[in-house]
């Protein structure tokens, strides 16, 4: 066998698999085979279903009285005071009433304030606290304290109670004197 008949051979197995690859055997299109499946018209109503359902999804999360456009995902469009999901009065009074306890970190975003040991007016046992405000309500269940006390451990829950009474009642004092204004 020659080189001119190996090339000949190669260039037509490689138009033989070319144009294989191209036919409509197997397809659908070729008449051949019974098309199976739904026809065009129950095709585009699918389509248009799930373009309507789309539609509804994405209208759940764009504001009210609003357009999104794609550019919206570049900016920001939201005011920071208002994305932060924390009850102010509980962030606040929660500060105020730990205030001999030296702040080490805070996250107003995931509500988070460490703070390091401090000792309280009047006592003799120094203290640690963690403070979560889980919640942007006024209310209890938003409010989680975790007190340590220096080499003792964890406080006892009448302790760990007064201080989270303290704190929400803080908290309602700062509403009530927000709302007369």
């Amino acid at each position: 066998m020659t080189i001119r008949s190996m090339v000949r051979k190669a260039i037509l197995g490689g138009c033989l698999i070319s144009l294989a690859a191209c036919g409509g055997i197997g397809s659908g299109d070729s008449g051949w085979f019974k098309r199976r499946g739904p026809t065009l018209d129950q095709e585009k109503l699918e389509k248009q279903a799930l373009a309507d359902q789309q539609r509804a999804e994405l209208a759940a999360f764009e504001p009210q009285g609003r357009k999104g456009k794609i550019w919206d995902l570049f900016g920001q469009s939201d005011d920071p005071n208002v994305t932060v999901r924390v009850n102010k009065y509980l962030w606040q009074a929660s500060l105020e009433v730990l205030n001999f306890l030296p702040v080490e970190s805070v996250d107003p975003f995931s509500g988070v304030i460490v703070t390091g040991y401090g000792t309280p007016p009047g006592g003799g046992r120094s203290y640690r606290a963690t403070i979560y405000v889980q919640d942007p309500a006024l209310d209890a269940r938003s409010l989680k304290i975790a007190l340590v006390a220096r080499g003792g451990g964890p406080v006892s829950a009448e302790v760990a109670r007064s201080v989270e009474d303290a704190i929400l009642t803080r908290a309602r004092q700062l509403r009530i004197r927000d709302l007369k204004l």
